[in-house]
Parts: structure tokens; C-alpha cells; sequence
């Protein structure tokens, strides 16, 4: 799971890299697909459990209970005041999942949306040595393996088989979110949230990094452009403008 701010947030920068947290944050809506499928496939199978796992601040606690609040049944928390990439965060998923007994599915969204790096599930599966597949919308799960299909651009469907275990980034075809009713949300107050310190789970540095050097607000500029003739010629207009400027058509 990822604890992101709310898309609809009035987000402002603060100094070169940060931003003011004073801010609704939420569970990144593609790990709403991630729990969703997993609770269903609990619900189906015996003797299954669904952890949530977390690299995040203190806060992020409240995502964890939005993430049981749908079906999970714990959580672990690995507690960190920095940001971290891609690829620290994978190293530091894979060590407290490892930490926590073998995986049968490893669930994530296929990005997030405040980085939208779209690496982190491919990361995983390199350090818990696993196959993986991103942007799944469908999932059947047998005794031998997984059949997925992938859905790529322009509506093209890939179907891979894998063995299990395995990673599965969840892509907005899967499913519909189970969005808890307030009983739910009382339940999740009541599940375990194991917290663990970053420096607890003991991860060699890797070798490379991405670093944020600055964040800047994105200004749309508006030039309002007043179209007149005949209803012809208004037309021929928009169209010259959704060609030779917009480039759309």
C-alpha cells in the first residue's frame, strides 16, 4: 500500500522538495483494486490471510485502517520520516514481507499517483524473486499457477501464466473497489497494525537512487482566443485548432 495525498488536495510546496502535509491523504487509489481483489480471493479460499504492508510515516497508519476497513487483516507499518525511491522502497517491502512468512500473491498497484514511477512492483519481484505482471484486469488463480490478463494500449489484452507465488500490479479493469460501510470501519480500529522501524529491518544501500532536486507548482496559462464568422467558418476554425495546435487529431 501507498499513503498519497488526495488528488483533489490544494497541494503547496514548501522549500525546494517538500510540501505542506497539512492535507487529506488517502490509500493510493490503484492499491484500492490491489486489497479489493485480495479480499475477494480470501473470501474464496480457505485458510487465507491479507496483510498490508506500508513504507511510510507515522500518518500513515490511517491508510492501513483504510486498507483493513476493505478486507485486510493486519497490517505492518514500516515507520520512516524521509522519502524514499523505487528502489530503496522495494528493497525495504521485500525485507518486511520476507520478515513476515512466505507470500502466496503479492499485490500492488500498478503505480501511484503522486509519482507515477510504475517500478515499484517490478523491484519487488526482482528481490523476492518472483515472476510479476502490471496492470492486471483479470486474475484466475488455481492450484498450479495464476492466469492473468494485461491490458496495454489502445485496449491490447497480454495473457501470461505464472507460477505462484507471485506480484501482481493491479490496473483499474480488475475490479470495483470495496469501499467499507461504517461497520467495517469499526472493525478495522480493532486490527493489528505491527509497526516497524526502518532501521529495524537492517538494508544494504543500494548501489543507485532517484533524488527530488526541486518541485515546482504547475501553472496553466489560459489565452482565450474568440473565434467569429459563420458557423462554417467557426467550424473549419476549431478544427484547424485541435490539428495544427492541440495535435489531437
Amino acid at each position: 500500500m501507498k499513503h498519497v495525498p488526495d488528488s483533489a488536495a490544494s497541494i503547496t510546496v514548501e522549500g525546494k522538495t517538500g510540501i505542506n502535509e497539512k492535507i487529506t491523504f488517502l490509500l493510493n487509489p490503484y492499491d484500492e483494486h490491489a486489497v479489493t481483489e485480495a479480499a475477494k480471493i480470501k473470501a474464496s479460499s480457505a485458510d487465507t490471510e491479507v496483510v498490508a504492508v506500508c513504507l511510510g510515516k507515522a500518518a500513515a497508519e490511517n491508510t492501513l485502517r483504510s486498507a483493513m476497513a476493505m478486507g485486510a487483516d493486519r497490517s505492518i507499518l514500516i515507520e520512516t520520516d524521509q522519502y524514499h525511491d523505487s528502489i530503496f522502497t522495494a528493497r525495504a517491502l521485500a525485507a518486511a514481507i520476507r520478515s513476515d512468512g512466505r507470500p502466496w500473491m503479492v499485490f500492488t498497484g500498478k503505480e501511484s499517483i503522486d509519482s507515477e514511477g510504475m517500478q515499484t512492483q517490478f523491484r519487488l519481484a526482482q528481490h523476492l524473486g518472483l515472476p510479476v505482471a502490471t496492470n492486471v484486469i483479470k486474475i484466475d488463480a488455481d492450484s498450479g499457477g495464476v492466469t492473468v490478463e494485461c491490458e496495454r494500449e489502445a485496449g491490447t489484452i497480454d495473457v501470461f501464466r505464472m507460477s505462484a507465488p507471485c506480484v501482481i500490479g493491479a490496473g483499474k479493469g480488475l475490479n470495483s473497489p470495496n469501499y467499507p460501510t461504517f461497520p467495517d470501519i469499526v472493525k478495522s480500529r480493532k486490527k493489528p497494525v505491527k509497526r516497524i522501524n526502518l532501521t529495524e529491518l537492517a538494508i544494504d544501500p543500494p548501489a543507485a537512487g532517484m533524488q527530488i532536486l526541486e518541485l515546482v507548482p504547475a501553472v496553466e496559462q489560459h489565452t482565450p482566443k474568440a473565434l467569429t464568422g459563420s458557423a462554417s467558418d467557426i467550424a473549419a476554425q476549431i478544427v484547424d485548432i485541435l490539428k495544427n495546435e492541440a495535435k489531437v487529431i
